[in-house]
Order: C-alpha cells, then sequence, then structure tokens
C-alpha cells in the first residue's frame, strides 16, 4: 500500500497512468448525469484553472511559481490567441485572474483561526489514499490531513448559498468517500470569490448520507457500462425520471 500513495503522490500517477485505476469523486457526477462522457480527459476552465492556483499557492507555492498567463483584458484578444498557440495549450489564465486568486489566498491566509488551523504543525498536504468502498476501488487527495480531521478548502460564488450548492458540486460524496478513505471527519473551509468572506462548514450525517447514496448509485452506473463482465453499452444511457 505504501508504494501505491508514494506514488499517487506524483501528479501525473494521480490523474493519469495508476490513478486511472481506480474510481474517485470526480467521475460521480458524470456517472450520474452522463456516463457517456465517463474516462474522457477534462478540458481545462477558468474555475478549474483558478481552483488549482488557489490550492497550489496556500499548500504548494513551488508549484505555483510557473503557471503561465497572459496579460491582457479578454481571451478574445490576438495577444491572448498568439500564446495559446505559441505554447500549444487550449487554456491559459489571464494576469487579473491570478492577482485576484493571490488575494483570496491573502484573505484566507490573513484569518488567524483558518491559518493556524491549516498551518498546523503535523498537517500533511496533498495526501492520497486508496481503499475498497462498496466494493469498488477509490482514490481521494486530501487537501489537508490534521491529527483530528481532513480540512478541504473551496472557493464559491455565493458563501451564503455554500450549503446548497454544495450538494450541486457532489462534495457531500467527497466527504463520505474522503471520511472513508482516511477515517477522519471533514470539514469545508470556503472563501467567497467575490466578497472574500470566508466560513467554516461541518457536514451532517443527512448531508453524508446523500452523499453516500450518490457513490451507491454511481456504482451500480459503473457496474451497468463499465464492468468487465457488463453487457449493456454506454450508448443506450438515457434519462428516465417523473415530472411533478
Amino acid at each position: 500500500m505504501s508504494n501505491i500513495i508514494d506514488e499517487l503522490r506524483i501528479d501525473s500517477n494521480y490523474y493519469g497512468g495508476l490513478g486511472k485505476s481506480y474510481l474517485s469523486n470526480s467521475d460521480i457526477g458524470v456517472l450520474l448525469t452522463n456516463p457517456k462522457d465517463f474516462g474522457k480527459t477534462r478540458e481545462d476552465n477558468k474555475a478549474f484553472a483558478g481552483g488549482r492556483l488557489f490550492h497550489q499557492l496556500l499548500l504548494e507555492p513551488d508549484k505555483a511559481k510557473d503557471v503561465p498567463f497572459v496579460d491582457v483584458s479578454t481571451r478574445n484578444t490576438k495577444e491572448y490567441k498568439n500564446f495559446c498557440e505559441e505554447k500549444n495549450i487550449d487554456f491559459v489564465m489571464l494576469k487579473k485572474e491570478i492577482d485576484e486568486i493571490v488575494d483570496l489566498v491573502g484573505i484566507m491566509k490573513g484569518n488567524m483561526n483558518f491559518y493556524m488551523d491549516i498551518y498546523s504543525e503535523g498537517n500533511i498536504y496533498e495526501e492520497p489514499m486508496v481503499k475498497e468502498i462498496k466494493g469498488m476501488m477509490w482514490k481521494g487527495k486530501a487537501d489537508i490531513v490534521t491529527p483530528t480531521m481532513i480540512i478541504d478548502l473551496k472557493t464559491t460564488s455565493d458563501i451564503n448559498k455554500f450549503k446548497y450548492s454544495a450538494k450541486s458540486y457532489n462534495y457531500d460524496s467527497q466527504c463520505y468517500i474522503y471520511q472513508q478513505l482516511f477515517n477522519k471527519p471533514l470539514v469545508f473551509y470556503v472563501i467567497d470569490k467575490l466578497t472574500g468572506q470566508l466560513g467554516m462548514f461541518r457536514p451532517t450525517e443527512n448531508f453524508i448520507r446523500g452523499g453516500e447514496l450518490k457513490v451507491e448509485k454511481a456504482i451500480e452506473v459503473y457496474k451497468q457500462f463499465f464492468a468487465e463482465d457488463s453487457e449493456d453499452d454506454v450508448s443506450n444511457h438515457y434519462i428516465d425520471e417523473t415530472l411533478d
């Protein structure tokens, strides 16, 4: 097990290669909404890149040093398109977007309670784990593992609606999976991208149970279309629901 964990600490192994052998919370949404996209590479965009940079600046600052960017007003400019073409990439952040993320990191670091919890002695950062859950092998990489809990860092567009949007973004299934993997409670440390307001959100048993149900349903879909002994083709998938 230790050799696997060591390998998964390398990003290229976690997100590709060895990591492809495991299901993860990022598969939940695809399996539950459009399994035809299962296994496809996710295209980078502003939300993904911003969230990634936010985590790197807080937890792995060395990785943030080489993040490419273009100092232009929009992605519709000729300079932006030329930069992407020269670098052979489809997406890159704008300097103003990076500046916004840097400001958010400063706000979170500037709160004493958040700072002490994030950088407490003994914390482990970006720690992967694998485990069998409900008959399937799952992986997860915790932002911060403390002696007593898992801290998961999130940004949101409206922190006052986070308790509702958390389910839409499958943070409930993430919570269930990570608590199974690490055998510790998970708490979300959140910052509002627009206002800079901070919040700590502690999942209830009902929230976690909802995540467990999503995991069970996702496993059903996986077994139906993607398991070695599956006899159903994913092209046959369709939505069948009632309308109230």
